[in-house]
């Protein structure tokens, strides 16, 4: 019988992070894909990822609708127990073999509970990264409670063993996100109309000389601070007077501060070489960077595809505070002068050289191959 492997994605970022271990697991004869999709994936305000995933040809198994409005700690606290509750049930029903759980956002830990609680063994993708903001607990918690460790980093690698973990378990697999870059490299062109394609709202900037792509997410550790942060980089981008294309934040407590200060800019000021999404699918979006100036904000895709990539990038903050990265980033703080600078650097510096320190491009498939493989099992004891 082929091993069932449940695989949940509760955000838009988290598709692309695990889209090529989908394709590996569903193309495994050895194993059955039972994809549910839960949280912020689902709303069409974060942009709703369900069409991209099924125009993909995955098929969708649940669907888990648990985000509490607020986009506050409160509201992030309880979102995380209504995923447990629900998960739960859809474990109950699906009856998986191994439920994966990927990164480190919030509600990723409604998956590692349920699936522990529910003796159901757990593979965790991309632990033992170093950053800031909540999503450093959630990844450590979350490598406790899973049974298998799929990483994308050397470091990390060193991390999960030093945390206790068993060895067998603990695989550097490289991030499943550097296999759709590397698919990008081989055909970089940006071969569509990211505003005729996707919509969004804004001007309708000339592209042909070049634009910058902005994607800045709230901090949950500085939440009172995220409207003014956003609106400093605002305020920077403005100045240089070129086109921008700007992706709208997660749903981290903090996102109604960010998203109210992109709202009241854009009707303070004329903003006819900005234009705002709110998702892409994840190959497009990666083309869109290669073929980009660079990459303002604080995602982590700064840090991992565009390193791989080669994409210039501004680091804005503590998200990605101490995370591996390439030499393409620029770390400056909350400040549009320190943003501007940053600008200047890159536009004076020779773009930077593709970096594998996230993967070669083959994580999915690596990924696949263990899960049909490892012995199951929900029981462990840390190794010191």
């Amino acid at each position: 019988m082929k091993r069932k492997i449940c695989v949940v994605i509760t955000a838009r970022p988290s598709y692309s992070r695990i889209k090529t271990a989908l394709e590996a697991i569903k193309n495994n004869p050895n194993l059955e894909l039972q994809l549910v999709v839960a949280a912020s994936a689902l709303l069409d305000r974060y942009g709703n990822a369900t069409k991209t995933i099924e125009n993909d040809g995955f098929q969708i198994a649940a669907k888990v609708f648990n985000v509490l409005e607020g986009e506050n700690l409160t509201a992030a606290a309880k979102t995380t127990g209504i995923g447990i509750l629900e998960l739960s049930t859809v474990f109950d029903n699906l009856n998986p073999d191994i439920v994966v759980t990927v990164a480190d956002r919030f509600e990723t830990m409604a998956t590692a509970i349920s699936a522990s609680y529910m003796n159901i063994p757990l593979a965790h993708i991309q632990g033992g990264e170093v950053t800031g903001n909540i999503d450093e607990k959630v990844r450590h918690s979350i490598t406790k409670l899973a049974d298998y460790h799929f990483v994308a980093s050397n470091g990390a690698f060193q991390r999960v063993l030093q945390l206790g973990e068993l060895p067998e378990f603990v695989f550097n697999t490289g991030c499943p996100s550097i296999d759709l870059a590397k698919q990008v490299l081989d055909q970089p062109q940006l071969d569509f109309d990211p505003i005729q394609k996707y919509g969004g709202v804004g001007g309708n900037p000339d592209l042909s000389s070049g634009y910058w792509v902005v994607m800045q997410h709230p901090v949950t550790t500085e939440v009172n601070q995220s409207r003014i942060h956003i609106e400093e980089t605002l305020h920077a981008m403005y100045s240089i007077n070129e086109p921008v294309l700007w992706f709208w934040p997660n749903v981290d407590a903090g996102a109604d501060g960010t998203s109210t200060g992109i709202r009241a800019f854009r009707e303070n000021f004329k903003l006819e070489k900005f234009h705002f999404f709110k998702n892409m699918d994840p190959t497009e979006f990666l083309k869109l960077l290669v073929n980009s100036k660079g990459l303002i904000g604080n995602s982590s895709v700064g840090i991992r595809e565009c390193a791989f990539l080669g994409v210039p990038v501004i680091n804005i903050g503590t998200r990605q505070n101490k995370r591996e990265r390439g030499s393409n980033v620029i770390d400056v703080g909350y400040d549009r002068t320190e943003i501007l600078s940053g600008i200047l650097n890159i536009k004076s510096s020779p773009r930077p050289q593709s970096s594998g320190v996230y993967g070669g491009g083959d994580a999915g498939l690596k990924i696949a191959n263990h899960l049909a493989e490892v012995p199951l099992v929900f029981h462990k004891t840390i190794t010191f």
